[in-house]
C-alpha cells in the first residue's frame, strides 16, 4: 500500500475533481506522488483535469495603470472573501499598488514587496497594515509590467457585477494599432493560452505531453502502428490549445490570431493573462 494521507487524497480531489476511490487508486498506483496521480487520472480520462490543476480558493481584485500608450501594469491582489474583495479600500489598496508598480519597475515580486511606497514604509508594510485595517489575509500575489517602444493595451473582464474585475490582460503590439490590441485582449481573456507561440513551449511540456498522449493512446487500445500519428495529433492540439499565435481567433474562427495580426500588418510582441486565485 502506497504511503499517502487523507490531505493527500483531499488535495488531489481538489485538484483534478476526481471521485474519492479514483483519487485514492491513482495515489495508490503513483506511490503516494500527488503529481504522479494528477497525470495518471488525465491519462485514463478524467474530465476537467488538465483545467483544475493549480486552481485555489482566493478571492481578490485585478487592477490595471496605462500610461502614454507605450508602458502598463497588471496586478493582482488577494484576499479571502468576496465582501472583501469588492470593499472600496481593498480597490483602492490594489490601484495604489498598480500606480506604486509603474513608477518603481521592480525587477520581480520580491523587489516589489521589498521597495518604498511611501517614506519608511515597504510595499510589505503597506500590505500588512491593510490586512490588519481589513480584518483579513491581504496578499500582493503578482504583477506585470511593459514598458518599451511599442503599444500597450489591456482588457479587464468583470465574472460577477458586484465584483472588481477578475481577469485581466496586458498586450504589447510591435505598434499602435488600438482596435486590434483590444480584440487580441479579448480573445486572451476568453481562451486563456499559456504562450505566445509554439517556440516559446519549454521542450520539457511538449514531452511531457507526447508521453500523456501516447499513454492515454495505449489506454484507450489504438493500434500500435497508428500510435505516432495519433500522438503528434494530440501535440498539435495541446500547442493550439496553449499557444496563442496558434489559437483560432475568437471573432472568426477561420483565421488563425496570427493571420489576424498579420492582415493588420502587427506584431504580438508579449501578453500576461491573470484571473483572480488561478
Amino acid at each position: 500500500m502506497a504511503n499517502f494521507t487523507a490531505a493527500d487524497v483531499k488535495k488531489l480531489r481538489e485538484l483534478t475533481g476526481a471521485g474519492m476511490m479514483d483519487c485514492k487508486k491513482a495515489l495508490d498506483e503513483a506511490e503516494g506522488n500527488v503529481d504522479k496521480a494528477v497525470e495518471l487520472l488525465r491519462i485514463k480520462g478524467q474530465k476537467g483535469v488538465a483545467k483544475r490543476e493549480g486552481r485555489d480558493a482566493s478571492n481578490g481584485a485585478l487592477a490595471v495603470l496605462l500610461e502614454g500608450g507605450n508602458s502598463g501594469v497588471l496586478v493582482e491582489l488577494n484576499c479571502e472573501t468576496d465582501f472583501v474583495a469588492k470593499g472600496e479600500k481593498f480597490v483602492e489598496v490594489a490601484d495604489t499598488l498598480a500606480k506604486h508598480v509603474a513608477a518603481a519597475s521592480p525587477a520581480d515580486l520580491d523587489a516589489a514587496l521589498a521597495s518604498e511606497i511611501e517614506a519608511g514604509k515597504t510595499v510589505q508594510q503597506f500590505v500588512d497594515e491593510a490586512n490588519a485595517n481589513l480584518g483579513e489575509k491581504i496578499v500582493f500575489k503578482r504583477f506585470a509590467q511593459f514598458s518599451g517602444n511599442g503599444f500597450v493595451a489591456a482588457y479587464m473582464h468583470r465574472t460577477s457585477p458586484d465584483l472588481p474585475p477578475q481577469v485581466g490582460v496586458l498586450v504589447e503590439l510591435d505598434q499602435e494599432n488600438a482596435e486590434v490590441a483590444k480584440d487580441v485582449a479579448q480573445h486572451i481573456a476568453a481562451f486563456a493560452p499559456k504562450f505566445l507561440s509554439r517556440e516559446e513551449i519549454p521542450a520539457d511540456a511538449l514531452e511531457n505531453e507526447r508521453r500523456v498522449a501516447e499513454a492515454t493512446a495505449r489506454e484507450e487500445g489504438k493500434p500500435e502502428a497508428a500510435l505516432a500519428k495519433i500522438v503528434e495529433g494530440r501535440v498539435t492540439g495541446f500547442v493550439k490549445e496553449n499557444a496563442v499565435l496558434e489559437q483560432a481567433f475568437a471573432k472568426d474562427n477561420k483565421k488563425t490570431v496570427a493571420k489576424v495580426l498579420d492582415e493588420a500588418g502587427v506584431k504580438l510582441v508579449r501578453f500576461a493573462r491573470f484571473r483572480v486565485g488561478a
